[in-house]
């Protein structure tokens, strides 16, 4: 299997690290979402594979992908409940695993929430469509102002 995420791609800074887990673990859900049952067999290769030789890392992603796995009913009930007129079918399959991860590691991380948020829109500008930052950035501040 071929590296997806390339050094030259992962951007730079002191978050860096964190953010390419979120970006492996996004990844992992997305094709979960897609395939269900798909993320017990693929997700500790994907992650070795794209995060070589940084057990921190892989641990870090290893956690978002396993909570948000095992929080995804809870989850859903609050996207569904914060997200006016939208249903998580509506949504864009993109958005809607950032808008997972994201609220995992609000609710349940001790990440501060506005390092989650810029992460999520960055993710949301990475992979989703125009509109995915503006959408993914008010759920959020709406969840984190509830």
């Amino acid at each position: 299997m071929e590296t997806i995420n390339l050094p030259k791609d992962r951007s730079k800074g002191k978050y860096t690290n964190r953010n390419l887990a979120r970006t492996v673990a996004f990844q992992i859900l997305y094709q979960e979402d897609l395939n269900p049952g798909s993320h017990e067999q693929f997700t500790e290769m994907f992650l070795k594979q794209e995060i070589p030789d940084h057990k921190p890392l892989i641990s870090f992603a290893r956690t978002l992908v396993n909570g948000t796995a095992e929080k995804k009913e809870q989850i859903d009930t609050i996207l569904t409940n914060v997200a006016q007129h939208w249903s998580l079918s509506r949504m864009n399959v993109i958005d809607r695993n950032i808008l997972r991860i994201a609220v995992y590691e609000i609710l349940f991380m001790d990440t501060p929430k506005a390092i989650v948020i810029n992460e999520a829109v960055e993710l949301a500008k990475k992979f989703g469509t125009k509109q995915s930052a503006s959408f993914v950035n008010g759920i959020l501040n709406n969840i984190v102002d509830s």
